[in-house]
């Protein structure tokens, strides 16, 4: 909580409505929250459907988001769930990949969560980029943020940091990639050390491929959707590229241009993918698997933890009151 990803929204739908400004499309943003939950049977798929629809309307630039959404749609193991949680999430699986899934390229959904690990397993891995928004991270972050937020109604002298300069757009995507050439999760961690042990440097795709079954034995929940999704990833970082400015400030110079001139001019500045951004892909998603996993294991056992502190607690408890004679079971 409080890493900024309701802010990335905000951020994301008013830079996104610049350029339909610019361009002179309509742009349509809409969120789908806990309010739109009914007592009705049937009524909360209903709402659901009604907001796929409006985000997927050919005619507009479309960002649909669902912030926190473990509230918004449940597990459908999850007894304690509403009907109209389980919907919801019936409703979400068929519009982000089931049978009448349509893929037009005029819009895309955003689903935000402090839990990931409390949603369905089939309904997270229809996530085909994940981002985790961890929010300041560095004594750079920390100063950068407090200026910000500060203000200017004050005389304070700044010290010895260079403003922003941790914030720079290029180098923090740099370093965040960086940081996936190795795995984070320990359980990965072990995975792909002993894969490195065994096989050394991944040089092939029979190499990829074998280090993609590893991981699969060790997390039954790294399917063909996840390897799918990772496939995507890469593609998607392949196209990681810095547009010119100049193409989203006039519309002709791009946004008006016919498909296979705009494709044109994108595969110029395209390069291919290399095997670091395979492995560092890999380990990006897979380390969100192992992430969530974990993080379940780990809630269940603090809870058993707690109800047995509790369990002993009461028994204390109950041996002082019959001591005094306050005990009348």
């Amino acid at each position: 909580p409080g890493t900024g990803k309701t802010t990335l929204i905000q951020m994301i739908a008013g830079l996104v409505n610049g350029y339909c400004q610019v361009a002179g499309y309509p742009f349509a943003y809409e969120n789908f929250g806990v309010d739109q939950i009914s007592s009705y049977q049937g009524k909360s798929g209903q709402n659901c459907r009604q907001f796929i629809n409006n985000v997927l309307n050919p005619r507009v630039i479309g960002f649909g988001t669902i912030d926190d959404i473990d509230q918004v749609a449940a597990r459908r193991s999850d007894d304690r769930a509403s009907a109209g949680q389980q919907e919801i999430t019936g409703v979400l699986m068929d519009a982000f990949a089931g049978a009448a899934t349509v893929v037009r390229g005029n819009c895309s959904f955003g689903m935000f969560s402090n839990y990931p690990e409390n949603v369905d397993d089939a309904l997270r891995q229809r996530a085909g980029a994940r981002w985790l928004v961890d929010g300041p991270q560095s004594r750079d972050d920390y100063i950068d943020i407090f200026v910000l937020l500060a203000g200017k109604n004050h005389k304070i002298p700044l010290g010895e940091h260079d403003l922003y300069a941790a914030q720079e757009i290029q180098r923090a995507v740099t370093e965040a990639y960086e940081e996936h050439e190795k795995p984070q999760e320990d359980g990965l961690m072990k995975v792909y050390e002993r894969y490195m042990k065994e096989n050394g440097a991944p040089k092939s795709m029979a190499d990829i491929g074998t280090y993609l079954h590893l991981i699969k034995d060790a997390e039954p929940r790294f399917t063909g959707r996840a390897i799918k999704n990772v496939t995507d990833a890469i593609k998607m970082r392949a196209m990681d590229i810095e547009l010119p400015d100049d193409w989203f400030e006039k519309p002709e110079v791009f946004m008006h241009k016919g498909y296979d001139e705009k494709k044109a001019m994108i595969e110029e500045l395209r390069g291919p993918f290399s095997m670091d951004m395979v492995m560092q892909e890999i380990n990006r998603y897979a380390d969100s698997e192992f992430r969530y996993s974990d993080k379940s294991d780990d809630s269940a056992v603090e809870k058993l933890l707690r109800d047995a502190r509790l369990r002993e607690r009461a028994a204390r408890e109950m041996e002082e009151m019959k001591k005094k004679g306050l005990w009348n079971a």
